[in-house]
């Protein structure tokens, strides 16, 4: 049986889905072996790129490994941080439900500025937006405080290009605590550095609105990450300075620190892959509750271009729910899809066989 699937364009909802693919399936008995050929290059090339692709080339330098070389200020202001955020906690029964309430805003934001900023719209090119919705992700972003939106696409796109390896900026193989935090205790791999540098970084240089916060990434973070989620509550409603710094702002951005992490770390460790065995990024819903459905990670490394990062739509997914409305407002559009075919096509090719559970 040859089945062939093509790309699909709808211009009612603004989704594409994608997959040129030949899915050839041969029958002996009750065996079925199936494979799907997904010409990744063509689905890379709608978006105007190819870096987020795994390079099957790259192999690590033979030889003993580079000594470490700890990064001190980030290691103080780190534990520091981790300290205040205890501290914050213990202010949480004193604080005013408004306070609280503005926390939860000002997490949820700066999360979107990751998770369909940085990460969905620039790393991956899996959706379009407008200028008005890219001015406010990367107001978002700077809120979040997670490097300026040019180094955390080249980051990422290493990271893709190169999961697992010397070259990959937070190697889960080299433990948990490296891949959660450890990676910024420390100097990159010199492979990070030589890779990142050889990246096509052509259509962030291009985007105005990045290039912008680029420029004046530190007094942003100063404003948007310390300053307005402070001053609001103290000036709207009379909370506590000392409440109003340790809440909305240190430990709200702990906690989207860490939320972020996990998705480096847990979700390279532990969960199922249902649609590739054969790399370590995992399907963890814990992380994607945390992490606004950045979670579903091996679904996620195995397609990368997909806008939604699962096959589930908005399950344990404000992401994809916040990308959905923006195109029903008219503010994003051209979201890609992996045809359902595809999906079940590679699930039934390389997966672990957890599908079949549910």
């Amino acid at each position: 049986v040859h089945c062939y699937l093509f790309k699909e364009f709808s211009s009612t909802s603004g989704t594409t889905a994608v997959g040129t693919v030949t899915s050839r399936v041969t029958r002996n008995g009750n065996a079925v072996m199936e494979k799907d050929l997904l010409n990744h290059e063509d689905l890379a090339g709608d978006r105007g790129m190819v870096d987020d692709i795994f390079d099957e080339t790259y192999r690590e330098k033979e030889g003993p490994k580079p000594p470490l070389r700890y990064v001190w200020r980030n290691i103080i202001l780190m534990s520091l941080l981790h300290l205040g955020a205890i501290f914050a906690l213990t202010l949480i029964p004193s604080a005013k439900i408004q306070t609280l309430a503005w926390a939860v805003l000002c997490f949820v934001v700066s999360a979107l500025g990751i998770t369909a900023g940085s990460h969905r719209l620039w790393s991956h090119r899996s959706y379009k937006a407008t200028l008005p919705l890219r001015i406010f992700l990367t107001i978002a972003n700077s809120m979040a405080f997670q490097n300026d939106i040019y180094e955390w696409v080249r980051d990422h796109r290493v990271h893709h290009k190169f999961s697992e390896t010397d070259a990959d900026p937070h190697n889960a193989m080299r433990g948990f605590f490296f891949s959660h935090i450890g990676w910024l205790l420390v100097r990159k791999h010199p492979d990070v550095i030589e890779k990142g540098q050889k990246l096509d970084l052509s259509d962030i240089k291009a985007d105005k609105v990045v290039m912008f916060q680029r420029r004046y990434y530190k007094p942003s973070v100063v404003l948007l990450c310390f300053t307005l989620p402070a001053v609001v509550p103290w000036y709207y409603w009379d909370e506590s300075i000392v409440i109003s710094f340790f809440i909305p702002v240190i430990l709200r951005y702990a906690i989207g620190l860490n939320a972020t992490w996990l998705v480096n770390s847990a979700a390279h460790m532990f969960g199922n892959r249902p649609y590739d065995q054969n790399i370590n990024p995992r399907e963890n819903p814990l992380v994607s509750l945390g992490a606004l459905g950045e979670g579903f990670h091996n679904y996620h490394h195995t397609f990368p271009y997909d806008y939604s990062t699962s096959e589930f739509g908005w399950r344990f997914n404000l992401t994809t729910a916040f990308i959905d409305l923006m195109c029903l407002l008219g503010l994003a559009s051209d979201r890609k899809k992996v045809s359902k075919e595809v999906i079940l096509a590679r699930k039934m090719r390389t997966g672990d066989g957890s599908h079949k559970s549910g």
